[in-house]
């Protein structure tokens, strides 16, 4: 059995303003989570606040990226102690906070063994900075953790890439222009967009990946959740949000599997912005489903509790 650890990462530094001098909101969603009862029914063994540098919008020259001093800086932070939680031999939920938040745990996971990476997300954020729009790391976070972009965030500890290529799985992209999706398509990644993912099944893709865990031998794979990977009817409340996605039956399907494989690490959950959902609507219905998605956690501890009894 392994007990469940909420890891608080709220930091907003890998998003551009969302208007003139108001910063994201997505720093809000460990708390909006837990007001709308997400802790209560996780009952998480522990749960621990790494509070993130104040946000500000500062270019950095050298790199092309937003804030990129303080974000390696927190990743470093963010190392430390999900090491230290895994250490424990516990199930890590890391609430961001914007999909910067993976340098942070990329960087661990390197530092503990071969690891991989299930991404899910409505884009590929395999950007560089000079093909960014807003220079904020949250659109390039795939591509820094696979060693692309400046050294400064790719290289930390001397430790590019935190994810070699050919262990990293892209699922649900919708975001279709050719430049954008053409740098992922040239990589070795396994790049499975949305509309090819239904046309595969996820039976299949799943089988393919567990497959592929033991042919590369991992020590085990991070999940990564960008709740703009679902349908914008159903999850609106995002700094990007498009047309179509994945619908909350899919997600599940994909998600429960890969929470039961006993070489899952952990998840971290992304880009929910609070200040998008004041009444907890869709924290709500994301929660609802979050629980299911982690069943096969409570089922172990269920399990283990049985046992205990007799």
């Amino acid at each position: 059995m392994k007990p469940l650890i909420i890891i608080e990462s709220p930091s907003n530094l890998g998003l551009k303003e969302s208007a003139q001098g108001k910063e994201p909101g997505v720093s809000r969603l460990p708390q909006h989570l837990k007001k709308h009862g997400l802790y209560d029914k996780l009952n998480p063994a522990q749960i621990i606040h790494l509070a993130a540098p104040p946000y500000s919008s500062q270019l950095d020259e050298a790199s092309g990226v937003l804030n990129a001093y303080k974000i390696v800086e927190y990743a470093k932070a963010q190392a430390q102690e999900l090491k230290r939680v895994l250490a424990t031999d516990s199930f890590p939920v890391v609430i961001g906070g914007d999909c910067s938040i993976l340098i942070g745990n990329a960087l661990a996971l390197k530092e503990l063994g071969n690891y991989g990476l299930m991404y899910l997300d409505g884009h590929t954020d395999f950007v560089l900075p000079s093909m960014s729009q807003t220079g904020g790391a949250a659109g390039m976070d795939l591509a820094i953790v696979t060693g692309h972009g400046h050294h400064k965030l790719t290289n930390i500890h001397q430790l590019e890439p935190y994810f070699e290529e050919e262990n990293v799985w892209c699922i649900g992209n919708r975001y279709w222009d050719p430049e954008y999706v053409g740098l992922i398509q040239s990589s070795q990644i396994e790049y499975v967009p949305l509309s090819h993912l239904r046309e595969m099944g996820i039976d299949t893709l799943l089988s393919l990946f567990f497959m592929h865990i033991e042919a590369k031998k991992w020590d085990g794979f991070w999940i990564h959740l960008d709740v703009d990977v679902l349908d914008h009817k159903v999850m609106p409340a995002v700094d990007s949000p498009q047309q179509g996605g994945m619908s909350y039956d899919e997600l599940r399907e994909l998600l429960i599997p890969l929470m039961a494989h006993p070489k899952v690490a952990g998840i971290q959950l992304t880009i929910l912005d609070p200040t998008l959902d004041p009444y907890g609507i869709y924290a709500q219905r994301l929660i609802d489903n979050l629980v299911k998605i982690l069943s096969p956690i409570f089922r172990e501890v269920k399990d283990h509790d049985e046992i205990m009894r007799f």
